[in-house]
């Protein structure tokens, strides 16, 4: 059976921003509804680098955590401050994730999510070719620090974000190279990647499957999964639009049995309701649906 968490950003950020639900409140439901274990949002109000700075509170967190056994199933690092592909400089942004890599590590948590940062309108700015060598050349240092600590990196791709073709994601998994590197696979943003090619600059690249399709294409190198339904629509014009389950058009009887097949090595799905208005409210919901498909394929 899979291990089923939730991202604790979908109560922070959007709708949340200028109410967030407090982490021990986080915590207490997430118990009560039965999830396995929390995905951390690294940024306030909830547990971060710059507001832990100690290991004694870092421990604290840790040990509040398996007290109420609950575990770690990753880390969304703050990243969104750096310049990832418009910068020669890549010192900034791999001394920012270093940081985050020695708060994963005091926290015990396995692995830590990646992006490219910056959208794709980015490349009216920078030519693909030097964009993706800085973003594979960044990620390959990174990825070798936090393996050093015994971290894998997860490269969360979607239309918001430069490289979010395709063949882009194939590319540039290959060009990292790495056993501890891989993709963050979200289904919703795997809909709108290869279903309906969202955001895409230059001629719009999908595939016959959709997302389906991908995720066979990936398998061997997701190493980490972010389970959501689609609308077929973006939130604001720039992500997608994570839609509770039932609300969209993702075949699980499909989906499902693919991801399990795409080899990743370990067992947790992980909710993600980023942005939707009433998160909180449809939690439950969502954890009720995930607990029946893990029933049949987990």
């Amino acid at each position: 059976m899979k291990r089923i968490s939730i991202g604790s950003w979908a109560y922070t950020i959007g709708p949340y921003q200028k109410n967030p639900v407090p982490w021990k409140e986080v915590l207490a439901n997430l118990k009560r509804m039965g999830f396995d274990g929390v995905e951390l949002g690294g940024f306030p109000p909830h547990p971060n680098p710059d507001d832990l700075k100690t290991k004694d509170q870092r421990a604290a967190v840790r040990a509040e955590l398996a007290k109420m056994g609950l575990a770690w199933s990753g880390l969304a690092a703050n990243l969104w401050d750096q310049k990832l592909i418009n910068t020669d400089d890549p010192e900034p942004y791999i001394a920012r994730f270093r940081q985050n890599v020695a708060f994963a590590v005091d926290l015990g948590i396995p692995g830590i999510r990646v992006d490219t940062v910056q959208p794709p309108t980015i490349f009216k700015e920078v030519d693909a070719q030097t964009a993706r060598k800085r973003v594979v050349e960044t990620w390959k240092v990174c990825t070798r620090e936090a393996a050093d600590q015994g971290l894998y990196v997860t490269w969360e791709f979607e239309p918001g974000f430069a490289f979010n073709k395709p063949s882009d994601i194939l590319r540039i998994v290959d060009e990292v190279d790495h056993e501890r590197f891989g993709v963050l696979l979200d289904t919703c943003h795997a809909h709108m990647v290869a279903a309906v090619g969202s955001r895409q600059p230059g001629p719009v690249e999908t595939l016959p499957g959709g997302a389906v399709e991908l995720v066979r294409r990936l398998a061997g190198k997701i190493n980490h999964i972010h389970i959501i339904d689609s609308d077929g629509t973006l939130h604001g014009d720039e992500t997608s639009t994570h839609a509770p389950f039932g609300d969209g058009l993702i075949d699980w009887d499909e989906m499902v049995p693919a991801l399990n097949d795409a080899g990743v090595p370990h067992n947790w799905w992980t909710i993600d309701l980023c942005f939707w208005p009433d998160a909180w409210a449809v939690t439950e919901r969502c954890k009720k649906f995930v607990n029946k498909l893990n029933a049949r394929f987990g």
